[in-house]
């Protein structure tokens, strides 16, 4: 019989037995963070400031972007912390406190992919009604829901593991708080949190990608329809970044799910692709496929560096 107890704190230890390598995981993560921040910030930036840009398509890569950062804020910035300073303790008020982020920020991700699914697909498939169903009012009553459904699922989600009792090591060979290593902790699974994951996967992460991929079914039909090569091809363009992203975001899942229960060091390899990787990734891909951010890009760093010449004293 194991005893039933409440644990206080976790040791994270994701790299332990890497001392040499340890400076270059800081510099790699770090690294990786710095460029997703500045590169997602940027395409928040020109979105806000770019007219043009001020579309249902765009608002919802915008969304995507401040997603993607809260991602990798969620895990980075203590992980840095935990290499530099050598404590890898993490109470279990922050360790939950993480938790629910992380889980709240990949909720939102997997539904705003089925909403920008579902954008390119009422404007090749239905355009002479795009704005009147994703005009201003609804875009911002989506986007609203999908933040609140996300913070109130992972509310549920975290109480859901709390109610677990822990009798197992407070050791978690990861570098966060992620729901896997967190229940190997617990000495057996709550109907509660039986009920909530099945949900999560039913309703939250199933059917959306069900939808998803009707979405590009429908409208890879109306493409094919289409008399000429030029629209064929424009329609295309419009769609191709997110179906890049959907297909590097559900294949890293698929794959995360074929890792072994106790391969640990191929879970932290996943979780740095799925949690880090993907989200500096995602607005790199947008950026160069989608010429209305490039050329919106240009636009910003030239009047950026006009300003910065005006500014310089003795500039002409």
């Amino acid at each position: 019989m194991k005893n039933e107890t409440s644990i206080k704190y976790f040791y994270l230890l994701p790299f332990s037995g890497e001392t040499r390598s340890k400076p270059f995981i800081t510099a790699f993560f770090f690294l990786i963070y710095v460029v997703g921040v500045l590169i997602n910030s940027s395409i928040i930036t020109v979105i806000c400031l770019e007219v043009q840009l001020h579309k249902p398509m765009y608002l919802f890569i915008c969304n995507l972007s401040i997603v993607d950062i809260f991602y990798t804020s969620v895990t980075v910035p203590k992980l840095l912390h935990m290499l530099l300073s050598g404590n890898h303790i993490v109470s279990s008020a922050q360790c939950y406190t993480q938790l629910y982020f992380f889980s709240a920020s990949t909720m939102v991700e997997e539904i705003l992919f089925f909403v920008m699914a579902y954008d390119r697909y009422v404007a090749i498939c239905n355009p002479l009604h795009y704005h009147r169903i994703l005009s201003y009012r609804n875009c911002s009553l989506i986007t609203i829901g999908i933040w609140t459904v996300a913070f109130l699922n992972s509310v549920v989600y975290v109480t859901s593991i709390l109610n677990m009792s822990s009798c197992h090591s407070n050791v978690i060979h990861q570098f966060f708080c992620d729901p896997k290593s967190l229940t190997k902790t617990t000495c057996r699974t709550s109907q509660l949190f039986i009920a909530v994951t099945f949900f999560e996967i039913l309703i939250l992460a199933f059917i959306p990608f069900v939808c998803t991929f009707i979405s590009y079914f429908q409208i890879f039909s109306v493409i094919s329809k289409m008399k000429t090569k030029e629209s064929r091809k424009k329609s295309f363009s419009t769609c191709s970044s997110h179906i890049t992203i959907i297909t590097i975001y559900y294949g890293a899942g698929v794959i995360g799910y074929l890792i072994p229960p106790y391969s640990e060091v191929l879970d932290i390899i996943f979780d740095t692709v799925y949690s880090n990787i993907i989200p500096m990734i995602n607005p790199i891909i947008y950026s160069l496929q989608n010429s209305n951010i490039q050329s919106a890009l240009m636009r910003l760093i030239r009047e950026m560096c006009f300003l910065e010449k005006v500014s310089t004293p003795g500039s002409k």
